[in-house]
């Protein structure tokens, strides 16, 4: 039995930003990453790509084992280098990123992930978010302080309680399971889910004759006002 992957990836500067902060990174190895950078003047933007050229380096180890505790030891890496950078340029303080990180290893995915980038799971007709957000707004929700409705509409409802970069000491959710055919990841910045209803996202990652479902989540968001940078992944995985 042969396990194939189907990708497709996109990242759009939307149609209300100057620059488009958002990194991605689809490797050979089967890992996907979506970044979105912040920090403004052009920080989030280094912060991002920083993250993913460090995911690279780390692959390029032969030391580096795609398991729960390989891809902490990957974001402590990236955390380590954004910081390091924010020590020489003291003009780039306060930037950091969002990461969230997919690795197919046989029959199994690993995913880590710290911000409110997401990835999704589309199994048997039912679209699932894997990871959680780390926002004040998520907190609040959890509490059972506010409701979704007034979770939509919050004036802090993009404020990050977790980012990468940002300091020293930080936790990184982690998490494996199980694959099966058919199954479709979405790894996405929240450029992509500020902008489009998940009733949305799951019809173009059902539709057969979409051939480049990365570009049409895109598109969508462009269509729903486009008011930030929107990144999307999606990983199709079948066994022949």
């Amino acid at each position: 039995m042969t396990a194939l992957l189907k990708v497709s990836q996109a990242t759009d500067i939307g149609l209300a930003r100057k620059l488009n902060e958002d990194s991605i990174l689809c490797d050979v190895r089967d890992v996907f990453v979506v970044a979105d950078g912040m920090g403004g003047h052009a920080a989030g933007e280094v912060a991002s790509h920083i993250f993913t050229a460090t995911v690279e380096k780390q692959l390029l180890s032969d030391d580096t084992v795609l398991d729960e505790g390989g891809l902490r030891q990957i974001f402590t890496a990236g955390n380590e280098a954004i910081l390091e950078s924010i020590r020489e340029h003291p003009e780039r303080s306060g930037m950091g990123t969002t990461a969230t990180m997919l690795c197919i290893d046989g029959k199994t995915a690993y995913w880590g992930h710290v911000g409110d980038s997401r990835l999704y799971l589309l199994r048997n007709g039912s679209l699932e978010q894997i990871t959680t957000d780390h926002t004040y707004v998520a907190e609040l929700l959890a509490a059972g302080s506010i409701s979704t409705a007034e979770a939509m509409e919050h004036p802090n409802r993009n404020m990050l309680m977790r980012a990468v970069g940002v300091e020293e000491n930080f936790r990184v959710d982690t998490g494996q399971l199980d694959i099966l055919s058919g199954d479709m990841f979405l790894l996405c910045s929240d450029g992509l889910t500020n902008m489009v209803t998940l009733a949305a996202i799951k019809t173009i990652l059902e539709a057969s004759d979409c051939k480049d479902k990365a570009a049409a989540l895109i598109d969508v968001a462009k269509a729903g006002g486009g008011l930030d940078n929107i990144s999307a992944i999606v990983v199709e995985y079948y066994e022949d």
